[in-house]
């Protein structure tokens, strides 16, 4: 990666660099641009895509819970405290036109 670069990928982005930031920024991106080649080179054949990245370790990954109603409906008692209702819902002032 050269400087030329770093130029396109900004103008790409919609970012104004001058001469001393592309130079800043170079090194950072070939770090990046080396981390993915070196990613891209691990073989992944045969392997299942996670759904998490920590997933195989299974102290660290959290079980997910069972999807289930815990609490009753309480939507007409919250609704007695409103100023102004309708049809179950909260009617407030309009605020953009």
């Amino acid at each position: 990666m050269k400087l030329d670069d770093v130029q396109r990928i900004a103008h790409l982005s919609r970012l104004e660099l001058n001469q001393a930031e592309a130079e800043a920024v170079l090194p950072q991106l070939q770090a990046i641009f080396s981390l993915v080649e070196e990613m891209q080179a691990v073989d992944t054949t045969g392997l299942e895509p996670l759904a998490h990245p920590i997933l195989f370790i299974r102290d660290l990954a959290q079980p997910m819970r069972a999807d289930q109603v815990t609490e009753t409906d309480h939507r007409s008692e919250n609704m007695q405290s409103a100023p102004a209702q309708q049809e179950g819902y909260f009617l407030v002032p309009k605020v953009i036109e």
